[in-house]
């Protein structure tokens, strides 16, 4: 019975790394070649394109569609979040961008602030704020964390919240002090004060 463990462990062993090697990695590749041109439509601000493809390349949206089980298929639904933010179907954006998960710590927060973004041009400030708190605390960097704080603290003074504006501002003064937002905060605590 010893035999048919080691054996089974073996055997699993050596499926998974045949599924890994000629499966998994050759998708991987292609998706990357299908997505090339659609991020290319995406840098000129060509968001439809980007979105949709040109008949010839593939669009965000079937590269997420087609190889969604890829770490490529998942940074197009984040692009495709994105697209649909700057076309302004924020509903849509949120939809995709919730739809995005990854273990890069600072895309995964953009993903949150984004939605954040969106929620705003909703007008639906508590889930803008719940997702501005996400983003920060997913990943406490000094490019992604000081942005949504600010955000965040923004959000605070419109509804008249000063305290906690004012705890924000000096939290990216203190923590993050060569962040951009840093560069002019000065202000907006004289202004929160």
């Amino acid at each position: 019975s010893l035999m048919i463990i080691v054996g089974a462990i073996v055997g699993i062993v050596v499926l998974f790394n045949v599924y890994k090697n000629f499966y998994v990695i050759p998708l991987e590749k292609e998706a990357q070649t299908e997505m090339y041109m659609a991020e290319l439509y995406f840098q000129k601000d060509s968001f439809n394109l980007a979105l949709n493809g040109d008949g010839q390349y593939l669009g965000f949206l079937d590269v997420a569609d087609d190889y969604g089980s890829t770490n490529v298929g998942k940074l197009a639904n984040y692009y495709a979040g994105l697209c649909y933010l700057h076309i302004g179907e924020y509903e849509t954006s949120i939809e995709y961008l919730e739809g995005f998960t990854s273990d890069d710590m600072i895309l995964s927060s953009l993903s949150k602030g984004c939605i954040g973004d969106a929620y705003m041009q909703l007008g639906d400030i508590n889930n803008a704020m719940d997702a501005y708190e996400d983003a920060i605390s997913n990943s406490n960097n000094e490019f992604t964390a000081p942005r949504y704080m600010m955000k965040l603290a923004m959000i605070y003074e419109e509804n008249g919240e000063y305290e906690d504006a004012l705890k924000l501002y000096r939290l990216i003064q203190i923590d993050f002090q060569t962040s951009v937002e840093a560069s002019g905060i000065e202000k907006y605590i004289s202004r929160a004060e």
